[in-house]
């Protein structure tokens, strides 16, 4: 029973590591397409200007094609160019006697002005339009949609229940003529009946739905992150966080990839990675997708990422504020080990100057004790050869006090230099915070420049010190591993394989503390320590206990 216990236990936990190995992946893809974002903004571009020059060489219902066309690829990048070519579709339309086709364009147009938040201005060009009842089924359906569009708007966000109570009537009346008039197959109704469906607590109803719109879209595209966000909103209503995730990094991806300013899913990412205390990440992704929405120009996007935006701006300065205090106890906590490396040094030097005395004490007894007779020769003998192995210790002593020395006097000049660093630092933050230059602030704290500078000159520090000390080492190092294993590292550095073998010549043999230093994993270690001792001259084993007589 305990195996099975400790088996299951075992599985679960590899099952969570790799869970989280996964979404680190993903999330590292989404920072790559975040960083690629301008290539997939201008191949849009591209395909913008491409479409714009057919547009400005056409005539006739082909102009109407190409303008249309433009509407599709401005309706997720720009808002105001979307609505300028759907206006030019218009004029284009009702010049041609085109009614059906002037009535689907007002129609979007009533859908544009809705989805950012003009909701007088569609329910406007609504009113205005007349249905004659000779127009396409797609005309009449897209008019019935956007009347559905703008009433289930102003229903999320009004805070009046009487109004509230109203429009959902008015979307329940406008969806049921939607439905009779567009494709059951079509996007706008697949994606209400998913909707109708999670409203009404119809969980597998819904997922069938998704199911069949996803067979729909192609893969990548930006149908396809619509898709993917009902998705996620489906697995999270069944509480399954694994797939959950996974939907919304994939309709974040699709979005980012297509160059799509109108995004849903990335604020939708920022606040679940908020809510796992994710902050940085998490403000990163909010910034990103609030600068999309600027650029796409919708101020209903900005409403729903505001207060989000704000969130994550709070919890990131409580984090900030943290980080600052647990500086301080580090600094204080360094200052006390100083202190008692002082008193220490101080303790050492004291037993150094007793050793002294008693070492002259005995040289004098020992010149007292070679007068007398015979009979003491033996024991003479024997103390001689205990005045010879305290010779050898001593001077082990005096070699280790000569390291410790040496090392302390550096550590004392990197504490003074740290303190005076965190200070500066500590300044410059106080100076941003106080000039709000928060974005700045927080593009240096995500960069690991500071820590990667600071490493290279604490390893430098390390090579000059020991290399101060132990001169010779690298070539009595070189002496002990086979021609073609040896190393000739730069002039007064170290290369990793040396300076692991130098701090076990210091008295790091375990791995963990020598990775800890290098900032290297232990496995690395491992493997460095196993690859040099296979390349030495001598018995392996014996290898490292040469080293340390270097």
């Amino acid at each position: 029973m305990r195996h099975l216990l400790t088996t299951l236990l075992l599985l679960l936990a590899t099952a969570a590591a790799g869970q989280t190995a996964d979404m680190e992946r993903r999330y590292r893809e989404i920072d790559e397409a975040i960083a690629a974002s301008p290539t997939f903004v201008a191949q849009r571009e591209a395909k913008i200007a491409v479409a714009r020059r057919a547009f400005e060489q056409s005539s006739g219902s082909q102009k109407f094609d190409e303008g249309y066309r433009l509407f599709e690829l401005y309706r997720p990048f720009v808002s105001d160019s979307a609505i300028y070519f759907l206006r030019q579709c218009i004029r284009l339309a009702e010049a041609a006697g085109d009614h059906s086709a002037s009535v689907r364009c007002r129609s979007q147009l009533a859908i544009r002005c809705s989805n950012i938040g003009l909701y007088d201005e569609a329910l406007n060009i609504l009113d205005s339009i007349r249905l004659s009842g000779n127009e396409e089924n797609l005309a009449v359906g897209t008019y019935y949609e956007a009347y559905n569009n703008v009433y289930s708007e102003l229903s999320y966000y009004t805070r009046l229940d009487d109004m509230r109570k109203m429009y959902q009537q008015k979307v329940q009346q406008y969806e049921e003529l939607m439905f009779r008039h567009l494709p059951p197959a079509s996007e706008s109704c697949l994606m209400r009946r998913e909707q109708k469906a999670q409203a009404e607590g119809r969980l597998k109803e819904s997922m069938r739905i998704n199911d069949e719109w996803l067979k729909t879209v192609e893969p990548g595209s930006h149908p396809y992150a619509l898709v993917a966000l009902y998705r996620y909103i489906e697995y999270k209503l069944q509480r399954d966080t694994v797939q959950m995730m996974h939907w919304l990094t994939e309709s974040v991806l699709a979005d980012i990839r297509n160059a799509a300013m109108d995004q849903g899913s990335m604020w939708e990412l920022a606040n679940e990675l908020m809510l796992r205390g994710d902050i940085g990440r998490a403000s990163s992704y909010i910034s990103y997708t609030c600068d999309c929405a600027n650029r796409y120009g919708s101020r209903q996007r900005n409403w729903q990422i505001a207060p989000l935006l704000s969130h994550i701006a709070k919890n990131y300065k409580q984090q900030s504020e943290r980080t600052t205090s647990q500086l301080w106890v580090a600094v204080a906590a360094i200052s006390v080990l100083a202190l008692l490396l002082l008193a220490l040094l101080f303790f050492l030097r004291r037993r150094n100057k007793q050793l002294a005395v008693a070492r002259n004490a005995l040289h004098e007894t020992n010149g007292q004790l070679a007068a007398l007779n015979a009979e003491l020769k033996d024991a003479n003998g024997q103390l001689s050869e205990k005045n010879a192995q305290f010779a050898v210790l001593n001077a082990q002593l005096t070699e280790s006090n000569r390291v410790k020395e040496e090392y302390i006097g550096r550590f004392m000049s990197l504490c003074s230099q740290y303190i005076d660093k965190l200070d500066n630092y500590r300044k410059m933050v106080n100076k941003k915070m106080k000039n709000k230059e928060l974005d700045e602030l927080f593009q240096m704290s995500k960069s690991t420049e500071l820590k990667e500078k600071e490493l290279e000159e604490l390893y430098e520090n390390f090579d000059t010190v020991f290399l101060h000390l132990f001169p010779n080492f690298i070539d009595d190092f070189n002496a002990l591993l086979q021609p073609d294993m040896q190393i000739h590292p730069k002039e007064n550095r170290l290369t990793t394989d040396i300076r692991i073998f130098a701090l076990i010549r210091l008295g790091f043999e375990d791995s963990s503390k020598i990775a800890e230093f290098l900032h290297y994993s232990v496995n690395t270690i491992y493997n460095y320590r196993a690859r040099i001792k296979n390349g030495a001259v001598c018995n392996r084993e014996q290898f490292e206990k040469l080293v340390k007589t270097l």
